[in-house]
């Protein structure tokens, strides 16, 4: 089924009135990279705020405003930070910029356009976790953003935010800007905390988690670039404030990065829980001659939704409740002229890529199900291959040492779950097949 959007036009201002930029909201002023620009919009103002308090009352704070990690899983921030153990040691804070799922876009802009936003919420966040040395994991291809950041810490050292004694609170801190591989699953946190030792980037057994046993075995807080670049904005704000900004059960806003067939792709923040009907219309409608037919919420691993779900609130429990999850709302957008098989095809291809081989569900499962998509759109399928790819993702749900097994299941099982139809007629031949069965080897 495809739906036509938007249907009955609201007004345009109570579309745009959906449109919350809070995070965003230094990325069009001129030179807002810049310290001295930074300074003029409120910049450095929530750490100084922050230092007033102890740790314990930042925790707290935390806790109170209901902010949740902006990374994919939503687990809730004041929680996480209160996991770490107050025990004398090390600690260590690591920053996740290791954005490299398809679809998924937020973080590069955020370090791009306000990297000190995300330095400034580094040192609150090390402040409250008592940490004296932070680290931000960059994507590899993402030189431009490791440059600026790298510039961000330059420029706060030498005004006195960052190194020893910042602002003379007594409290020290260091920040590193490490450049990763390329690699996805350096996107897993154990797997970037080995990579950040200087070792192949695999995920780790736990328990033990990173709170206890993390980078250099010692305490460690994990957290996603749009959660930290958040808690400026939040200690300046107040905990109700950025309640107030989402839903009963979400707090604060949500970047909304919108691709595929639409007119105005691109970053949408807005208040949490906007649903997808509203986002569409903020980028200007389908593109012409398009109507929706499925799309993703968060990115590839997360389960596509049909159109059916245009109006069901974008955030975490309502898109659990409506089978799907939140992830990093990298909304991809379909229409009736794109097919979920084809999709499903290069969503697998790329984990099979990027499996780190560690386990066998994972390396063997993405490898075979390749094989059995392109079985199937080169004419060749059979029905038993979609009792096979079944099969293969009861294997690799849950039996593989970390997410990406579980994420690369999840376009799989929905598309067979809404879409049957469409593997039917590759195999049944009433599609044309999508390439030359002998030239990839399919058989």
């Amino acid at each position: 089924m495809s739906v036509s959007v938007p249907g009955p036009r609201r007004p345009r201002e109570a579309v745009l009135d959906k449109l919350k930029p809070v995070v965003t909201k230094r990325w069009l002023s001129p030179g807002a990279w810049r310290l001295d620009v930074y300074e003029q919009l409120d910049g450095y103002k929530a750490l100084r705020k922050a230092l007033k308090h102890s740790e314990a009352d930042l925790i707290a704070f935390m806790k109170e405003s209901g902010h949740r990690g902006r990374g994919g899983a939503g687990f809730p921030v004041g929680m996480k930070w209160q996991f770490v153990p107050d025990d004398g040691q090390d600690h260590y804070l690591v920053v996740n910029a290791d954005e490299g799922e398809p679809g998924t876009c937020k973080d590069l802009p955020l370090m791009m356009n306000d990297p000190h936003a995300v330095i400034e919420g580094i040192i609150i966040a090390s402040y409250a976790i008592k940490a004296s040395r932070a680290f931000v994991y960059v994507r590899g291809e993402a030189i431009h953003a490791a440059r600026r950041l790298r510039n961000a810490v330059r420029e706060a050292k030498e005004a006195g935010y960052l190194g020893k004694d910042i602002l003379g609170s007594g409290f020290d801190l260091d920040v590193v800007i490490h450049s990763g591989a390329g690699a996805y699953i350096c996107g897993e946190e154990t797997a970037l905390l080995d990579s950040l030792e200087g070792k192949r980037g695999q995920p780790r057994l736990r328990p033990p988690f990173p709170a206890t046993h993390g980078l250099y075995n010692k305490p460690t807080c994990i957290n996603n670039v749009g959660t930290i670049a958040a808690v400026p904005h939040i200690v300046l704000g107040g905990a109700q404030w950025w309640k107030d900004l989402g839903t009963e059960t979400a707090a604060g806003t949500m970047i909304y990065s919108l691709s595929g067939r639409v007119k105005r792709p691109g970053q949408y923040e807005c208040s949490m829980g906007t649903t997808l009907r509203e986002l569409i219309e903020l980028a200007g409608g389908m593109s012409e001659g398009h109507e929706l037919r499925y799309f993703t919420p968060g990115g590839s691993s997360t389960p596509m939704l049909s159109a059916d779900s245009i109006d069901v609130p974008l955030d975490f429990d309502s898109v659990s409740k409506a089978g799907s999850i939140l992830g990093t709302t990298a909304v991809m957008i379909f229409s009736d002229q794109d097919c979920p098989v084809v999709s499903c095809w290069r969503w697998i291809k790329f984990y099979a890529h990027e499996s780190c081989g560690k386990c066998t569900p994972c390396r063997e499962g993405n490898y075979w199900m390749v094989r059995v998509y392109e079985r199937i759109l080169s004419g060749r399928g059979q029905l038993s291959d979609l009792k096979l790819l079944e099969s293969a993702c009861k294997n690799l749900l849950g039996r593989s040492f970390c997410g990406l097994g579980d994420g690369a299941t999840s376009c799989v099982t929905s598309s067979l779950k809404f879409f049957r139809q469409d593997y039917l007629d590759y195999i049944e031949g009433h599609k044309q097949p999508l390439f030359d069965a002998e030239k990839i080897g399919a058989h």
